[in-house]
């Protein structure tokens, strides 16, 4: 027992210290380099991340159109975490820890289902889709308060058709409101309660989450790695992108001024510390109307009140773990969830008109074959990155200002967050 006790305090310790030790790094690093490579690869550091960015931050999950009737789910693993996002009687979105209140075994088995009610299959405790305890089975003492045993809910908040959770013990504010109301107001045009969910995909690579998220906030590597992106991809991270020429500038206030007449939002909007939440509409190349290998359209019906099929794409920024593609005929979400210090997974969801029927209005290799390419690419660069950065060889490098201000961005949101979220003990 002695043992034991000593080999927990070990484990405390080092973790203390590791702590410590990324406190000292985030506080000296230079905000247009690189981070220090045990901040990519070290499992010390990975669970600092985990309880200091996933479980206290609000993350990307799901939409609610993948939940569109009473006793809907879906599941997703956030690091050791299960969690059930279910829509109640009242069309309520809820989360809840996917683990039930007698011995904690997973209750939803399945990634997603319907069900009357939550029932756990290994000793069938039931409960209502609020999370309320409704049968423990007979053998419970008789002090056993019902009340005191239902699941515990995760915070959890929808706008614009998105679905966040906060693993937290309070949920962090940061604009996030101020986000969710505007993108209630972006998607719109787009009704997302009437869209459905077509296809996904889920990739698993051997990559920290971060190398993954540095990758999506520059196209300084699309010209030499994403081809099929690029036939419709225009590489401008926005109007305020100090790369973009005047030609993009006329070609935007172009496309601008269609979406004006069609009453589609287009402002760059911006929200949080460090642009943590982002929404701009961006036009796609000249010719081209949504991304699809040749930029024709992929679906015969357009989404919600849309009628200009040229309306390039609303991107959609939310870190730690998503990014977005809203299209005029299907809009496609990305969630990046961290398994451990060196391996990530993401999942690609395109969603189309729900009433658009497969083989018919869409096929989903039309829908998936350039972000299927994307990804796969993006895979091996990420991939390549982690084993440079394993090496003795490696020091953090400079970022260039112009190409890889997003990643600059981001690096300075993640740094601020968890030296903040360490303070608050």
């Amino acid at each position: 027992m002695n043992q034991q006790h000593d080999l927990l305090n070990v484990r405390h310790a080092s973790l203390d210290e590791a702590k410590t030790a990324m406190s000292t790094l985030l506080e000296k690093r230079s905000s247009n380099y690189s981070l220090d490579a045990q901040l990519y690869n070290d499992p010390h550091m990975f669970r600092i991340d985990m309880e200091e960015v996933f479980q206290k931050e609000w993350l990307f999950v799901g939409m609610t159109s993948e939940i569109p009737k009473k006793g809907d789910y879906f599941t997703v693993e956030i690091g050791q975490n299960p969690v059930l996002i279910v829509r109640d009687a009242e069309g309520k979105v809820n989360a809840f820890h996917n683990t039930c209140r007698h011995r904690g075994s997973v209750i939803c088995t399945e990634h997603r289902g319907k069900v009357a009610n939550l029932v756990c299959p290994y000793h069938q405790w039931t409960y209502d889709l609020k999370g309320n305890l409704l049968f423990a089975g007979t053998e419970m003492n008789k002090n056993f308060d019902m009340k005191q045993h239902g699941l515990k809910s995760a915070f959890c908040r929808t706008g614009g058709g998105f679905i966040f959770v906060c693993l937290g013990k309070t949920a962090p504010d940061d604009g996030f409101d101020d986000f969710l109301t505007t993108l209630d107001e972006y998607m719109e045009p787009y009704d997302v309660e009437n869209t459905k969910l077509a296809v996904e995909s889920t990739m698993y690579e051997r990559a920290n989450w971060k190398l993954v998220l540095e990758n999506n906030r520059e196209c300084y590597h699309c010209a030499g790695s994403h081809p099929e992106l690029l036939n419709t991809l225009l590489e401008w991270d926005d109007t305020e992108d100090p790369r973009a020429p005047q030609d993009f500038l006329d070609h935007y206030n172009a496309q601008a001024a269609q979406w004006d007449a069609e009453g589609i939002p287009h402002k760059h909007q911006s929200f949080g510390e460090i642009q943590r939440n982002r929404i701009v509409r961006m036009p796609l190349k000249k010719g081209t109307k949504v991304m699809t290998i040749d930029g024709a359209a992929a679906c015969t019906k357009t989404l919600g009140r849309i009628k200009n099929r040229e309306l390039g794409s609303m991107r959609i920024l939310h870190l730690p773990n998503s990014w977005n593609h809203m299209q005029s005929d299907h809009f496609i979400v990305f969630r990046v969830l961290p398994i451990s210090a060196q391996e990530s997974i993401v999942t690609t969801k395109w969603f189309v008109h729900k009433d658009a029927v497969e083989g018919v209005d869409y096929n989903t290799d039309t829908l998936r074959k350039v972000w299927d390419a994307t990804n796969e690419q993006d895979k091996v660069l990420g991939e390549r990155n982690q084993l440079g950065i394993n090496s003795i060889g490696y020091q953090p490098g400079p970022y260039s200002e112009t190409y890889e201000f997003g990643v600059i961005n981001f690096l300075n949101w993640y740094s601020n967050t968890v030296q903040k979220n360490l303070n608050d003990k």
